[in-house]
């Protein structure tokens, strides 16, 4: 995909700025697809997930992930068909009952048009986000998330290569980390789809962590594809290194609504 200038411009500015990020966004466990909004669709999702073992421990002010419960708002907007705005509203359960402001995010998504290619997709997602020390030490960080994915004869697969930075950090000065992530799934009758996704963290990119020190989790997921404008995925998974979390369950529920179509019916 041919970048514009700003999108360019932004990029570079936030990887000039970056000192090393957190290990992976507990709050937002996705793949994304390459798809966005149409223009004038308005979208709502409400992310939720439990980290139900392992992450037991913290370095100060962080609050131990075990236990607690996120729940995410997601409202999202189409420009272009080339073009998405988003935002993420954060909140969290703790294991002692408190519910909390967890932080908030805004994105940009940038994707190829739908009549690019048939079967392929490729876009780029460009995140900045405010949080509360007690969710990321760093409180101002960013995501660069290149997209590819592959859509044909009942088949998804996507990748997400991401690049996470800290912006005026207080991890030193390591620089941006690599936290890939990536989905493989199968439409049964388009009703359901089965799927496997991957979420990693290798720490610093020029000088990654020991193997036992990375993060890599894997999920069992099930879209349901049936229910048109709206959106279900579950979830179950968990890590496979010392270093990642024990058993975590998400549920995403999504609904669009088209501005258009509406502002049409009402004439």
């Amino acid at each position: 995909m041919r970048l514009r200038p700003p999108v360019a411009a932004l990029a570079l500015v936030v990887l000039s700025a970056a000192s090393p990020a957190q290990a992976l966004d507990p709050f937002e466990i996705q793949v994304y697809d390459g798809t966005a909004n149409a223009p004038h669709v308005v979208g709502l999702e409400l992310h939720m997930n439990r980290v139900a073992t392992g992450y037991s421990a913290s370095v100060a002010p962080e609050l131990p992930l075990h236990g607690q419960t996120h729940l995410t708002l997601e409202p999202s907007f189409g420009l272009f068909p080339w073009w998405e705005l988003g935002a993420y509203l954060q909140t969290s359960l703790g294991s002692d009952g408190r519910y909390a402001y967890a932080g908030t995010k805004l994105r940009s998504k940038f994707v190829t048009s739908p009549t690019f290619h048939p079967h392929l997709r490729l876009g780029l997602n460009i995140e900045l986000s405010v949080l509360p020390r007690a969710y990321d030490r760093d409180r101002f960080a960013a995501e660069l998330r290149p997209i590819a994915a592959w859509h044909g004869e009942g088949w998804l697969v996507a990748v997400n290569p991401i690049i996470g930075v800290g912006l005026a950090g207080q991890h030193g000065h390591e620089g941006p980390t690599f936290e890939p992530c990536a989905k493989v799934a199968r439409s049964v009758a388009e009703v359901l789809a089965f799927g496997v996704e991957y979420y990693g963290s290798v720490g610093p990119i020029a000088s990654p962590s020991p193997p036992p020190q990375q993060i890599h989790q894997f999920f069992g997921v099930v879209d349901i594809e049936a229910l048109h404008e709206v959106e279900i995925e579950l979830g179950l998974g968990g890590g496979v290194t010392p270093a990642s979390a024990g058993l975590i369950g998400k549920i995403v529920l999504g609904y669009t609504v088209d501005l258009g179509k509406l502002a049409a019916r009402a004439r």
